[in-house]
């Protein structure tokens, strides 16, 4: 396992080991409001070079779960100070992750006067988790407009310099799992005639006005991407395999040329080699996720593609993976039922070596 626990160093990202901690929503920001709770479970997981945080809201429109926290205000800006420091003081680099749930949310789950919203009329199938009302069907989101795009493109830039006020290191835009990012680019679900989708050029243009304006602002060096090729999580209908290819080089290729920090990959047997192949002429650093063990992300990094190696359920239920790894000890495993349940249990109490 040497490979994992050694130090890496490209551009502005240098970290201590190739492990990351992967982006998990974890459903304990009580008001949308990051907590004391919420600042011990980041640091028992220091251990990581790189943590991801769990995805957090730019805007009251993208509060679409229960519990999630925000960076759009001053008081949840300062809040997050406490996890940055804590990460800091292990000598551990964070990003934060920008999460805009767009039509995959309730209003049960959002403030007063927010909505949700998306870049077409297109209702997702299934079913809700609501505090207030259990269950709940998805609701009809509402069509942004051309200039309520160009809004939520300047929330974003807004909520990556809280973040950087915070004390994060960075920003990740959550280009995955159905979220609104992602509706841009799904034709299914992107059913617009106007500069925002039709071509992928256009169904792209979001994802890339987004990233650019928030690497004008903060830097380019302080701004990953993640994206999960061909995944059809948030009810997204697949659609053509060779447009799903030219989306994603097309995207690898821009977003190498604005200079961004790195490129996060939420891997499947879906993606055939040629897009992980375009994707990987992309100048900076990838990371790959998704379903690895210590084994599997060891060969993975001798494989060549990814540089850096992501775990969530791992880091989930190890706060201390990094020594797991380094004496070969038994994982433990986590606990479903308390994934996204209010306190302590099943978040903060596993045990440690």
């Amino acid at each position: 396992m040497n490979t994992l626990l050694t130090p890496y160093s490209k551009g502005t990202l240098q970290l201590k080991n190739r492990l990351v901690m992967a982006p998990m929503t974890r459903s304990r920001a009580i008001n949308n409001l990051p907590n004391d709770l919420m600042a011990a479970y980041y640091a028992q997981r220091t251990g990581a070079g790189l943590i991801i945080t769990e995805g957090t809201a730019p805007s009251p429109d993208a509060l679409g779960y229960s519990r999630i926290p925000g960076i759009f205000s001053n008081e949840q800006t300062n809040a997050w100070k406490a996890v940055t420091a804590a990460a800091h003081a292990a000598g551990t680099k964070i990003f934060l992750q920008l999460m805009h749930t767009g039509r995959i949310g309730h209003p049960a789950n959002l403030p007063p006067g927010a909505r949700v919203v998306g870049p077409s009329m297109t209702k997702a199938a299934g079913e809700i988790w609501t505090d207030a009302a259990g269950l709940q069907a998805y609701p009809e989101p509402h069509a942004l407009t051309d200039e309520e795009v160009e809004a939520v493109i300047a929330e974003h830039v807004s909520a990556a310099r809280n973040a950087i006020a915070a004390g994060f290191d960075g920003v990740e835009l959550h280009g995955a799992n159905g979220y609104l990012t992602e509706q841009f680019l799904n034709p299914h679900v992107n059913t617009r005639t106007d500069a925002w989708g039709g071509s992928i050029a256009n169904r792209t243009r979001f994802t890339l006005r987004v990233v650019h304006d928030m690497a004008a602002a903060i830097g380019a060096d302080k701004v990953g991407v993640r994206f999960s090729p061909y995944s059809t999580l948030g009810d997204l209908a697949p659609y053509d395999e060779q447009e799903v290819h030219e989306t994603y080089a097309r995207l690898a290729m821009e977003l190498s040329q604005t200079g961004i920090a790195y490129l996060h990959i939420g891997v499947s047997a879906a993606i055939p080699q040629k897009t992980l192949d375009a994707i990987r002429r992309f100048k900076g650093t990838i990371i790959l996720c998704n379903g690895l063990t210590p084994e599997t992300a060891e060969a993975t990094l001798h494989a060549g593609f990814a540089d850096l190696v992501a775990f969530g359920r791992a880091f989930l239920a190890n706060p201390d993976l990094e020594k797991r790894i380094a004496t070969g000890a038994a994982l433990n495993q986590p606990d479903f039922n308390t994934l996204y349940t209010p306190g302590s249990v099943g978040y903060t109490d596993y045990p440690t070596l």
